[in-house]
């Protein structure tokens, strides 16, 4: 194919990194091997919360979808699938807060926490909202949504902020900028490239079935996904 042009931005990832770079050789084993496991997955999660996420807050119809985003399937008893936000969000803050040297482990966790609450308040705002049910909807419900989902935003970032010192990697994992004309330009990241990487993705997801979604993380770090769906290279996706 054509060789991809990288141009300079102020946000985002563009040099390749590995585990000799910035200071992560500085750091725990295990805290590389859990960077260098989720910063792709994270940064895709990120992209999930400004392209998609955002979009949905601002419109009712949508708010049956970030219920079930946001609760867990029956987990009683610690049984059942995590939520989405559990799994692209709160898992791997928490995996990296018990990895990184306490200076670090400490401002993670309450990354972890202010997100956690702000996804609560999310679910407080959207819940008994779906398409189709006839219920009145109070004029406070989207600036609430909004509300959580900024709340969330603000959360996120300091995660990413704090881990991006801890690995001397300035900007690798790119911050979501807050709501405005420039928000996209200023993430730095393609929207298209993202809605491309998802559509492959979940045609991917739907011939492989169920058992396929669960293994999804672990697929997509693998680089399974990219040999056998034609899915950009999760690499690529994130060094754009």
């Amino acid at each position: 194919g054509s060789v991809p042009m990288i141009f300079p931005c102020s946000a985002g990832a563009t040099v390749v990194t590995g585990a000799s770079s910035g200071l992560l050789p500085d750091l725990p084993p295990d805290a590389v091997k859990s960077y260098l496991q989720y910063r792709f997955p994270l940064q895709l999660a990120a992209d999930f919360y400004i392209f998609d996420l955002q979009t949905m807050v601002a419109d009712t119809d949508e708010y049956g979808t970030i219920t079930d985003l946001v609760a867990s399937k029956n987990a009683r008893g610690g049984q059942g699938q995590p939520s989405k936000i559990e799994r692209d969000f709160t898992n791997p803050m928490r995996i990296m807060s018990l990895s990184m040297p306490p200076e670090y482990a400490d401002d993670i966790r309450d990354s972890q926490f202010a997100f956690e609450r702000a996804m609560s308040k999310l679910t407080k705002a959207t819940s008994g909202i779906r398409r189709g049910l006839s219920v009145e909807i109070d004029k406070d419900v989207v600036p609430a949504a909004k509300a959580a989902w900024e709340e969330g935003r603000v959360a996120l970032n300091s995660f990413f902020v704090t881990l991006n010192t801890a690995t001397g990697l300035e900007n690798e994992l790119a911050v979501i900028p807050p709501a405005g004309p420039n928000q996209f330009q200023e993430y730095g990241r393609s929207i298209r490239r993202y809605n491309e990487f998802m559509k492959k993705t979940k045609l991917c997801q739907n011939r492989g079935g169920p058992a396929l979604s669960q293994a999804w993380g672990q697929l997509m770090v693998s680089g399974y996904l990219q040999d056998s769906c034609g899915v950009e290279p999760l690499e690529g996706y994130f060094f754009q």
